[in-house]
């Protein structure tokens, strides 16, 4: 494994000693660079038809839009909306900016034009749809627009195990797309997903789920999933992964009256699979076509730490499971996490952006071969 770290410097000098980011890993003929810093825990992105790059906020109230002025490669920040609670989903889509708090989702129409004014005023939002679930918990909205011109949106449970909120309120515990003024449910049983993407070929939706806690270091594995049949059935709370069994909820299966479906790849216990990103772009060599990069988060209460990097799915063109493997790592050494990548992005040039919410920055990836 080879790998070339670069800077581009912008907003002030870089925080960052040069041992911590030599520790970073990636295949040979890649580059990785960081083209934006101090950042407020950066999380989704999305880029407009001008190539601006929009970011979502985990712990922040801001949406904010990083704009290459002189087309230099070094991005200026810019304000887009502020006092909003934690707008860690953003997506562009056919000229309109959405971007989602807990139980609200805003559009801002023509961004590109406002961004492209260099005004002085924040351009106007109005309210997109406003009915979600507002609980904290597993409660980031992720965002985006299906190839059916739908807007998908996951809502995590508000536990950690639990089967009351989603008897309660059905939006729980599953994800939805929001259809002519309604939520109808495409995956339910799911615990927390926040990242998906359509397989470029079958357009399919595929989605990534966060297991349970407290049954162990090593159990149960975090999944990827995909929706072959719309209002399937993932498990959540009765089984989880593959083949285990809630201690609490497992006694119930005879009683649901529901066809369970298993993940098609099991991820590791406690990794914390965030963002994923199909590759449809053309820069990369022909391996990664199709096939989808994970960023797994890194675990917080496991003995030993584990995820913390970005993972490579290897799909063929049917969208069947083949293997995974490491992309970047290095983002963990000696027990100590220096960073945690959140969500990766491919952009229009073909290259891989992923955000880093521990860091505050955003990595871009090259192919360089």
């Amino acid at each position: 494994m080879i790998k070339k770290i670069t800077f581009l410097l912008m907003f002030g000098p870089l925080l960052i000693s040069s041992d911590m980011t030599d520790t970073l890993k990636i295949p040979e003929n890649f580059e990785i660079s960081i083209i934006a810093k101090n950042l407020d825990s950066p999380r989704q992105m999305t880029e407009t038809s001008s190539g601006h790059i929009i970011v979502g906020s985990k712990k922040g109230s801001e949406v904010i839009a990083l704009v290459d002025i002189d087309d230099d490669g070094v991005f200026e920040k810019r304000l887009v909306a502020n006092n909003l609670q934690n707008p860690a989903g953003v997506v562009y889509f056919m000229g309109d900016l959405y971007f989602a708090e807990m139980d609200t989702i805003w559009i801002i129409e023509n961004i590109d034009n406002w961004l492209d004014s260099n005004s002085n005023e924040l351009p106007d939002k109005s309210i997109y749809m406003n009915d979600l679930p507002s609980e904290t918990w597993h409660g980031l909205k992720y965002i985006d627009f299906g190839p059916d011109g739908n807007l998908y949106i996951p809502v995590g449970v508000p536990c950690n195990i639990c089967l009351e909120p989603q008897q309660k309120d059905p939006r729980f515990a599953a994800i939805h797309k929001y259809e002519n003024g309604k939520l109808i449910t495409v995956a339910d049983g799911v615990r927390n997903s926040v990242g998906f993407d359509w397989h470029p070929i079958t357009k399919k939706l595929y989605f990534s789920d966060n297991g349970r806690d407290w049954l162990g270091d090593d159990s149960p594995a975090c999944e990827l999933n995909v929706v072959n049949k719309e209002g399937s059935f993932y498990g959540y709370p009765y089984k989880h992964a593959k083949d285990v069994i809630d201690p609490e909820f497992g006694d119930m299966i005879p009683s649901v009256d529901r066809e369970f479906v298993d993940p098609i790849a099991e991820l590791g216990a406690h990794v914390a699979p965030l963002g994923i990103a199909f590759y449809d772009g053309k820069e990369f060599p022909e391996k990664y076509h199709n096939s989808v990069f994970i960023a797994l988060h890194g675990s917080w209460n496991r003995t030993k730490k584990s995820g913390y990097k970005v993972i490579l799915v290897k799909l063929d063109d049917n969208g069947n499971y083949l293997y995974q493997e490491d992309f970047i790592t290095g983002w963990l050494s000696n027990e100590t996490a220096w960073g945690r990548p959140a969500a990766p992005f491919v952009m229009s040039d073909g290259s891989l952006l992923v955000s880093d919410d521990k860091h505050n920055v955003i990595y871009k990836v090259q192919y360089k071969g």
